[in-house]
């Protein structure tokens, strides 16, 4: 679809009915779909209207003063943020209106702590909803293993739909710390919540000591200097699989790299873990619209035959 900066209005406006305090894309041009404006996501956080600008361009004060106008218009956020994530250090500017003391990603009722103004990545990421759906939904007496955890947020599913203990691998130890956070915000028990601030494909041994596992989330980065890429490093955990894996197990695994499809993990089950069985991938939110299907998040499910 070619748009204007009129269309682009018009968007906002049309994609913001109904919205409350639920996380929610207004605009995603990451995924093609809106011609000339891939470089361009606006959110609605909580109270903070919330747009990214990942690539320069010459409309970009146009782009401003249309969020400018929509925040002001519609009333419904405290503040406009914009973040130029092109910039070194990825900067954030308060636009309109004043920064909230205490914002959230709110999800399905549950809570998770965000950081605008002093990071590239906000510390929640809305396009997994459904994945998180399905652990929460899949969770009930099991054991599950998160790695790659991040901020914990399949954590927090996890132990809301009733986990038995759930184990959060991630070598930010930052991260872990806003994970353990994100759980006490939602006043769930972190003793049944392990947080293993260690490099993953460095640590089976750690790992398989507190499985076996139910449910094995694996949501890596693409690409993470001096530590992971998906293209020579998923095989690795994949391989691993069967040495923490309870009978019945289910396994959901994501990829976002745009340039691997879906059937490069399933190739890596086939030749690397034969015992588990693909089920399905996942479908994705309305909001994220992709062009090409097999660039946007990926996840897939498989069980482990007995």
């Amino acid at each position: 679809m070619h748009m204007s900066l009129g269309d682009l209005k018009e968007l906002l406006v049309s994609n913001s009915h109904g919205i409350n305090e639920e996380y929610t894309r207004i605009f995603h041009g990451r995924g093609n779909t809106y011609e000339g404006y891939r470089f361009l996501t606006v959110d609605s956080v909580d109270k903070v209207l919330f747009a990214v600008l990942f690539e320069p361009c010459d409309e970009e004060d146009a782009i401003v003063s249309i969020l400018r106008d929509f925040f002001c218009a519609e009333g419904k956020w405290e503040a406009l943020v914009v973040q130029q994530r092109y910039l070194p250090s990825s900067p954030s500017s308060v636009i309109e209106g004043e920064f909230p003391n205490e914002t959230y990603a709110i999800e399905n009722g549950l809570k998770y702590r965000i950081n605008f103004l002093n990071a590239q990545n906000i510390g929640f990421f809305p396009d997994m909803k459904l994945g998180r759906e399905f652990v929460r939904d899949h969770a009930q007496g099991k054991k599950v293993l998160n790695l790659f955890s991040y901020t914990c947020s399949f954590s927090v599913a996890a132990i809301s739909g009733g986990a038995v203990s759930v184990v959060n691998v991630d070598m930010n130890k930052n991260v872990l710390s806003v994970g353990r956070e994100n759980h006490r915000l939602n006043a769930l028990d972190t003793k049944k919540v392990e947080f293993m601030p260690y490099n993953i494909l460095k640590s089976w041994s750690r790992i398989r000591k507190e499985g076996p596992y139910d449910l094995i989330i694996i949501d890596p980065p693409s690409f993470q200097k001096g530590s992971f890429a998906a293209t020579s490093d998923y095989e690795k955990i994949i391989r691993r699989l069967h040495e923490f894996a309870a009978e019945e197990c289910i396994v959901l695994s994501a990829l976002n790299a745009p340039e691997l499809n879906s059937g490069f993990i399933k190739t890596l089950f086939c030749d690397n873990a034969p015992e588990f069985r693909y089920v399905e991938r996942l479908k994705n939110l309305d909001s994220f619209p992709e062009k090409e299907e097999e660039r946007s998040l990926k996840n897939l499910v498989f069980k482990k035959e007995p």
